[in-house]
């Protein structure tokens, strides 16, 4: 037997819909200011800078992206914290009318793999029965907040029928992780890797040229559609609602666009092309295949 031929290392081709070669899906994560609420938890807030900043998304950027997506009849997939859907009640409805996905993204920006499995899954609880408060909507998708996750939460998920999770990049395609369908994300194609700045002790650097990011998003999603894969792109509501970025944002949708064998999609429709195709048992990997043979 030749080494790839091992099924654990080696797949084949992923199928999309008939006469297209490759998915891009445009993601947000309307974060506003739940990060800085939740690293903030405990202590007294005397100060306005980044929280501003933040709130900057649901008052300008938010309805800028929506804007520019309109124009180009893209809908869109909304990654949103329950208390940011609590805060600004309008938002989730809006999404929706505009024919936009809506899916959950913790309820306060919570790091998953740091809170107890009981209090992690009481989290998702509440922004299931925020959401269907205030849209009627349930068995939605689901995003963690920092793009981690664990393998209690994955049940948890699947016991409160959450339909998808858009978290982990195990394949640059959609497949399952145990019984729940992956979408997955990439750190390369998210705006807060290159233009995050808030002038705080967690900045390492200035904001990138978005000259040279708009360069390298092209040439990845050039990669995408050479092998097939999903291009998923995740912009921030207070990031990328900002003039430069939106104008960013518009070249690379004009480049894609060129195009006609690209599928744009939402990330739910592209979980359910995964789960009714030849896909969906080509690509499964166990949700608890966890290498625990390391050197004590």
């Amino acid at each position: 037997m030749r080494m790839h031929d091992h099924p654990t290392i080696h797949y084949p081709d992923y199928v999309w819909p008939e006469g297209k070669r490759c998915a891009v899906v445009i993601s947000l994560d309307l974060d506003a200011e739940s990060p800085f609420l939740w690293i903030s938890r405990g202590q007294d807030i005397n100060h306005l800078g980044e929280i501003e900043q933040r709130r900057y998304g649901p008052r300008q950027g938010l309805k800028r992206i929506t804007d520019l997506l309109a124009e180009y009849g893209i809908q869109g997939s909304f990654y949103v914290p329950g208390v940011v859907a609590e805060t600004y009640p309008e938002l989730l409805p809006h999404l929706v009318a505009g024919g936009h996905e809506i899916a959950h993204h913790g309820y306060y920006h919570e790091r998953i793999e740091a809170l107890p499995p009981a209090q992690a899954e009481d989290y998702l609880g509440q922004a299931q029965d925020l959401f269907r408060a205030q849209t009627g909507l349930t068995g939605l998708g689901h995003r963690a907040p920092s793009w981690e996750m664990t393998p209690d939460f994955l049940s948890a998920m699947e016991r409160r029928g959450i339909s998808y999770d858009s978290s982990l990049m195990g394949f640059d395609h959609p497949y399952h992780v145990g019984n729940l369908v992956q979408v997955p994300v990439q750190w390369m194609v998210d705006d807060a890797l290159y233009f995050r700045y808030t002038n705080s002790a967690r900045d390492k650097t200035h904001p990138a040229n978005p000259g040279a990011v708009l360069e390298s998003w092209i040439e990845e999603f050039e990669g995408m559609r050479e092998y097939g894969g999903l291009f998923m792109l995740t912009i921030h509501d207070w990031i990328s609602g900002r003039p430069q970025r939106l104008r960013l944002l518009r070249k690379l949708i004009e480049h894609m666009r060129r195009d006609p064998t690209v599928w744009w999609a939402r990330a739910d429709e592209v979980a359910a092309w995964h789960a009714s195709s030849i896909n969906s048992e080509r690509f499964r990997v166990p949700a608890h295949s966890i290498n625990t043979h390391f050197p004590i």
